[in-house]
């Protein structure tokens, strides 16, 4: 398997690397703007990484900040080039909301997953039958048969991230209603449980379970994920999935210490790892009677 790293992993590094230059530089990025004949804003979204730059201004940029060093130079407009690779989502960009194809960007780079769920199961953890059938079942009236194939072909993708060396650690919790309602199906079930008694095996992967008796709790609304990035400067990623749309939200004020906030309850009145290991190996025996 392929493990360079993607394409957003290269333009986080490069513009972590151009944000230092600049401060090494002395320049405000109003003054960048105005030497390169920019907008400040092109400026601001280079430094973001929301946008690539082209190997002739990366080139100009760095003369302006004064890097001439060639070995330097060569490394860093590698870097840039790196960046504006095609990746295995590319060709799936007019098949999904933008938000959620910038979720498909972020989460192949993310070293940390941290999901929760009150009435579904992640997309990583799904079988094929059970995606499938979610899939079929939450598509608006219209949706065409090759386009809810194509839902299905990228959710199986990204399973992909698993399989990797050296994968991210994920950490889903995941209310009893969804369980339940998998229970339900019995068709899809038992080989929906086995994928996550298998899963919750992995030394990468934590898996929770709320359950009923639990109560009412702050988690009992909306799904999320929070993304972590493995470069001290990337601050985290939040999506908010709505009942028609995907929400991301890069605040750093706040927000996402929120939702991490609620995270940690959830897991603090879950069955826990060990727990939910045994109500799903549990629930299974009885289903396989």
């Amino acid at each position: 398997m392929d493990t360079t790293p993607s394409p957003l992993v290269q333009r986080r590094r490069l513009r972590t690397e151009l944000r230092r230059a600049r401060g090494a530089a002395d320049l405000t990025q109003d003054q960048v703007a105005k030497a390169m004949d920019w907008s400040v804003s092109k400026v601001i979204r280079i430094e973001t990484g929301a946008v690539s730059i082209t190997t002739n201004d990366l080139k100009a940029l760095l003369s302006l900040y004064k890097i001439r060093d060639s070995e330097r130079v060569d490394q860093l407009v590698e870097l840039a080039r790196a960046s504006r690779q095609s990746s295995w989502w590319g060709k799936y960009r007019g098949d999904v909301s933008p938000p959620f194809f910038q979720f498909l960007e972020y989460e192949e780079a993310a070293s940390v997953v941290r999901a929760y769920d009150p009435l579904l199961l992640p997309g990583l953890s799904q079988t094929e039958e059970y995606a499938d059938a979610i899939i079929h079942k939450l598509a608006d009236p219209g949706t065409s048969e090759d386009l809810m194939r194509t839902r299905l072909e990228i959710r199986l993708t990204r399973q992909n991230l698993l399989e990797q060396p050296s994968p991210p650690t994920l950490m889903y919790v995941i209310d009893e209603a969804a369980i339940q309602r998998l229970a339900g199906e019995r068709s899809i079930a038992l080989g929906q449980i086995d994928r996550l008694i298998s899963l919750a095996n992995r030394p990468s992967i934590t898996i929770e379970v709320v359950p009923f008796n639990a109560g009412l709790h702050s988690g009992l609304l909306e799904s999320f994920v929070i993304l972590e990035f493995p470069e001290p400067e990337d601050s985290d990623v939040l999506l908010v999935e709505t009942s028609r749309d995907f929400i991301i939200s890069h605040d750093e004020a706040g927000e996402i210490s929120g939702y991490l906030e609620v995270f940690e309850h959830l897991r603090s009145i879950s069955l826990g790892p060990d727990g939910t290991l045994s109500y799903l190996k549990d629930l299974a025996q009885r289903m396989a009677q």
